[in-house]
Order: structure tokens, then sequence, then C-alpha cells
């Protein structure tokens, strides 16, 4: 009986472990794509008490807090957006302007980022 719980935690750990390494991997392309159209990375996976922000980037006076999901479909996307989701993120944001004031004067932005297999990762502007 102890060896059919071991494997069963082994297998949820390890579960566990291969999406934070997809999650990584998503982040890694979305911040790569974002540099090259002229964005500059301040920072990644930026966690507080209120919530975990995995990229803020900034164009200009732009300051974008991006949100990146990578699902099988969109729809799984999708429904991973949800209102705590959301609200957690603007928390974390609030909490990131407040440690660094020089960007308080940008404009700010929550945008979605959707990495899906095979295909280019579609952004999606001030949509969180």
């Amino acid at each position: 009986m102890n060896a059919q719980i071991e494997d069963g935690e082994q297998r949820r750990r390890l579960e566990r472990q291969r999406r934070h390494r997809s999650g990584l991997s998503a982040e890694t392309v979305v911040a790569a794509v974002l540099t090259v159209t002229g964005h500059r990375i301040l920072a990644r996976r930026f966690k507080t008490p209120a919530g975990e922000i995995d990229l803020i980037a900034v164009k200009g006076r732009r300051l974008a807090f991006v949100e990146v999901k990578r699902r099988a479909t969109g729809e799984e996307c999708e429904a991973a957006i949800t209102p705590t989701l959301r609200y957690r993120v603007r928390r974390a944001a609030d909490l990131w302007l407040a440690r660094n004031p020089r960007f308080q004067q940008h404009d700010v932005s929550f945008d979605l980022v959707f990495v899906l297999p095979w295909r280019f990762p579609i952004i999606m502007r001030d949509s969180l």
C-alpha cells in the first residue's frame, strides 16, 4: 500500500515539475518576442504575497505587466484567466509600482499572451 502512495506522490511531483518547466519555457519565448519587438524586460516571475507577475516589460512610456498562459488550445488559455488571477496580478503590479516609483507615470497595461503548440504567441494588449 505504501508503495502505491509513494508512486502517486512521485507522479504528482514529476507532473508539477514538468508544468513548471513548460511555463518557464513559454515565458522565455514570450520574453524573446517582446525583446525583439523593442521591449526591455524589467522582471521575470515577480513574486509578492499578493500574487505573481510572469513578465514586466517597458517600451517607451508603456509599462506592461504580462501574464503568460501555455495550454493546448486557446479555449483552455481563456479558461485559465479567472477573476482571482486578474485581481492577484493587479495587486502584485501595485506593489511593484510602489517599489519602482520611476515607472509610476508610465502608461500601464495588463497584457495576456497565449502560447499554443506550433503557433506564434498570441499577444493581447491590455486584456487582463
